[in-house]
C-alpha cells in the first residue's frame, strides 16, 4: 500500500509550510500546527524543509551558500568533537547538470570551512595517513552545476571517514540512487527531493573507532529522503552499518523516518505542519514507489 499526503500548495524552495493550513490527500484539513519547528529568528533558513530539528549545546550550523545567495547546502558541526552531525540540502536535476568538472587541486584538496573561526580550523588534514576515506556527505556529483558549489562539497566540514569499501561500494550505490530518484521521468519525478545524511557520532555506542587527531569513525550512516511531487509528500530513511560492502539491493536497508529517528535521535523534517509530518514519517517504506530492489 503507498502512503502519501497530498497538499494543496506545492512547497517551493525554501518555503516555511508551519503556518499554512493545506488539505490531506483523504479529505481532511491540516490544522498547519508545527510545535517542533526550528526557530528561524536567526537565519530563514533554518525553515527549510530539508533541516532538522537543530541541536543546542556545542553546536554550530553552517549555511554555505554561493555568491548568488543561494543556499548550496547546511552542516552542523560539533565544535566539542569536531565532527559533523549531517549534511543536508535540496536535490534538482539542474544541480546535477554537469556544468562544472569535480574539483581537484594538488595542495588544498580538501580546504578548511570559511565559516568556522579559525581556532576551529584543523591544522593539516586529519584523514591524512588514517586509512579512511574522505566521505563526501553532500556529494560533489549532487553538485555539478557550478564549480563553486562543487568546490564547498570538498571542505573539510563536509566529510566524515568512511571506509574504502563502504565509501566506493554500497555507500555510492545509496548515492547514485539518490540522483535517480532525484531526476526520474514518471510518477516518480520529484518537483523537490529533501536529504539530510550523516554518520552517527552522539552515542558512544554507535561511534566505531577515534582515529589520528581525535576524528570521529560512525559505526552507521544514515539517508532521510522526502520527495514531492505535484503536492504529493513522501518520506524514507536508510540506515546502514559502516563496514565493507558491495551490496546492491538496498530495500534492505530501507527504513521509515520514524524508525530512523529512533536509531539516530534527530527529528527529520521538523518544519512539516505536525499532522503531515506524522503521517509521511510513521508510513512504511514502498519499495516500488522508491525504486528499491
Amino acid at each position: 500500500m503507498m502512503f502519501a499526503v497530498a497538499f494543496v500548495l506545492v512547497a517551493c524552495e525554501g518555503e516555511d509550510l508551519s503556518k499554512v493550513d493545506k488539505t490531506g490527500g483523504n479529505g481532511n484539513v491540516a490544522t498547519g500546527e508545527n510545535r517542533n519547528a526550528n526557530n528561524a529568528s536567526t537565519y530563514k533558513e533554518y525553515r527549510r524543509l530539508e533541516f532538522p530539528q537543530l541541536k543546542t549545546g556545542a553546536n554550530r550550523v553552517l549555511l554555505h551558500k554561493t555568491k548568488d545567495g543561494v543556499l548550496n547546502f547546511a552542516v552542523e558541526w560539533n565544535e566539542a568533537k569536531k565532527a559533523q552531525r549531517w549534511s543536508c540540502y535540496q536535490l534538482f536535476r539542474s544541480n546535477m547538470v554537469k556544468n562544472a568538472n569535480r574539483y581537484k587541486s594538488d595542495t588544498n584538496q580538501y580546504p578548511v570551512d570559511p565559516l568556522l573561526p579559525k581556532s576551529l580550523w584543523f591544522t593539516s588534514d586529519p584523514y591524512r595517513s588514517t586509512g579512511y576515506d574522505h566521505g563526501h556527505i553532500c556529494p560533489s556529483a549532487d553538485r555539478l552545476n557550478s564549480d563553486e558549489a562543487n568546490y564547498q562539497t570538498f571542505y573539510l566540514t563536509n566529510m566524515q571517514p568512511q571506509l574504502p569499501g563502504f565509501n566506493r561500494a554500497v555507500w555510492e550505490t545509496m548515492e547514485t540512487k539518490v540522483r535517480e530518484i532525484a531526476s526520474r521521468n514518471g510518477y516518480s519525478f520529484c518537483d523537490t527531493l529533501y536529504i539530510c545524511k550523516g554518520g552517527t557520532i552522539d552515542k558512544s555506542e554507535q561511534v566505531l573507532a577515534t582515529i589520528g587527531k581525535g576524528l570521529i569513525v560512525p559505526k552507521f550512516f544514515f539517508m532521510a529522503l522526502l520527495r514531492v511531487k505535484n503536492g504529493v509528500y513522501n518520506a524514507m530513511g536508510f540506515w546502514i552499518e559502516h563496514k565493507p560492502s558491495n551490496d546492491k539491493r538496498l530495500a534492505k536497508y530501507a527504513v521509515s523516518i520514524k524508525e530512523l529517528e529512533r536509531k539516530t535521535g534527530i527529528d527529520f523534517f521538523c518544519n512539516l505542519p505536525d499532522d503531515i509530518e506524522n503521517v509521511v514519517e510513521e508510513a512504511a517504506v514502498n519499495n516500488t514507489l522508491w525504486g528499491l530492489n
